[in-house]
């Protein structure tokens, strides 16, 4: 075929299964790198799920009074993820959320966020909680009549 830098070259056909292994490689190569994004990937029902899980963690978290950076550095996860997180975004992994609950709440499950059984929920919730106003007695009244 022809010659360069002292050595001969040939042109040989590829064969088709050195052909089907190449195109197999670069699928595999394109679809690890691609990403999808599981917002629209997601049913509506499974984005809900995800933000309501997503709402409890906040939740938890404030009830527990922690920042939202102290948090993420209990978790090692950045400032980002965590919000990230607490926005409900399904794209994140499963183990970011375990970490991130165990930095809010050590000890706790997911079922225990789901039920909400934390005692510093269930403080935050009496504390939400609007109280009836009784009406006054007729000496009250009185006293603060001028």
């Amino acid at each position: 075929m022809g010659e360069f830098r002292g050595v001969r070259l040939t042109w040989r056909p590829i064969p088709p299964s050195m052909l089907v292994k190449s195109f197999i490689i670069s699928l595999i190569l394109y679809f690890t790198v691609m990403k999808v994004s599981q917002a629209v990937a997601l049913s509506p029902k499974l984005l809900e799920a995800s933000a309501d899980l997503g709402r409890r963690l906040a939740r938890l978290r404030l009830a527990r009074r922690i920042k939202q950076v102290d948090a993420a550095l209990r978790a090692g996860l950045s400032r980002n993820t965590v919000y990230r997180l607490e926005r409900g975004d399904p794209g994140l992994a499963l183990g970011q959320v375990f970490r991130y609950l165990e930095a809010i709440s050590p000890g706790s499950t997911l079922l225990d966020l789901l039920s909400e059984s934390d005692p510093a929920l269930t403080v935050l919730k009496s504390r939400e909680q609007s109280r009836r106003v009784r009406d006054l007695t007729v000496s009250e009244l009185d006293e603060l009549n001028f």
